[in-house]
């Protein structure tokens, strides 16, 4: 399949990368900073502004799927979702952020009171990208959101999956391997099971 991968030089874009080039798929790999992009069979490294729409639906134009990796406050979704759209390219998945997964009924991981002032603008904007997903009616888009602690680890390919809940293991932590989170993202490139919504992964 060929995929464009937008942020495929950070922490969880590097490890999507490593799963859909071990997978066998074709990927256009998008960074500001091409040279940071791991080489691999099947990856082509390119440039890319996140804030100029037009040239970068051209990146994306011709791609089966485009997956976006990116900081939710270094980037814009309008000008995301548009280049998805402008390219024509009928499948979008996000990589999301955690806080906006509920603790309790109603209430999100980002409103519990001792929920991380460092963080907080990033779950903002990503619970924000969410609300601006499910208003979108072109394009076939999905959010998958961490656990709490998103961490690098190990690629076990065993972990659970939900919808809109945080997902809690046994010995109380809420986490989840970038390895791991690559593994869930790509799956669910290959064989859809949560279009035009939001799922989780986790221990």
């Amino acid at each position: 399949m060929h995929i464009a991968l937008i942020g495929a030089s950070g922490q969880a874009g590097a490890r999507i990368l490593q799963e859909l080039a071990r997978r066998g798929h074709s990927v256009t790999a998008i960074a500001r900073d091409p040279a940071r992009i791991a080489a691999a069979p099947g990856v082509t490294a390119v440039a890319g502004d996140l804030f100029d729409q037009a040239a970068l639906a051209e990146r994306l134009a011709g791609n089966a799927a485009v997956i976006s990796a990116v900081h939710f406050t270094a980037s814009d979704p309008e000008k995301l979702i548009g280049a998805v759209r402008q390219a024509g390219v009928p499948r979008y998945l996000v990589v999301g952020g955690a806080g906006s997964l509920e603790v309790a009924p109603g209430k999100r991981l980002l409103d519990s009171p001792d929920f991380p002032a460092a963080y907080r603008a990033e779950a903002e904007g990503g619970a924000a990208f969410l609300t601006r997903l499910r208003q979108e009616k072109a394009l076939d888009w999905t959010f998958l959101s961490p656990s709490a602690d998103f961490h690098a680890g190990e690629r076990t390919g065993r972990f659970r999956l939900g919808t809109d809940q945080l997902l809690v293991a046994a010995d109380g932590r809420s986490h989840i391997s970038f390895e791991d989170f690559a593994v869930a993202l790509v799956d669910e490139v290959e064989a859809p099971r949560h279009s035009r919504a939001r799922f989780t992964v986790g221990y």
